[in-house]
């Protein structure tokens, strides 16, 4: 069954979305090519992250230059923290590069 709006489960998607994003090397949420990844709460979604009864899932845009493997496991992991069961992490899409002098 797919996380509803009943309002614990609504906290644990904001927590989820708040240790994702301060997770060195991502950049954002990602919501999948067409908004299909996100949980669906009352009059708003969180864009990026789909919890079921069986664990959640993850979709992730990563910082340019950021380690992919490295970056995936510790959104795993932080993930791990908060929810039972399998935590799928999916790098959706890469930021673009910084502009200017380095």
């Amino acid at each position: 069954m797919t996380e509803t709006g009943t309002g614990i489960g609504d906290e644990l998607s904001d927590r989820l979305a708040a240790v994702v994003l301060a997770t060195e090397g991502v950049a954002a949420l990602h919501p999948g090519v067409f908004e299909e990844v996100a949980t669906y709460l009352p009059g708003r979604r969180v864009q990026g992250i789909r919890v079921t009864d069986h664990g959640c899932e993850i979709h992730v845009v990563l910082d340019w230059g950021a380690p992919i493997w490295a970056t995936a496991s510790a959104v795993r992991q932080a993930a791990a923290r908060l929810v039972e069961g399998a935590v799928d992490v999916a790098v959706a899409d890469i930021a673009e590069p910084p502009v200017g002098p380095e």
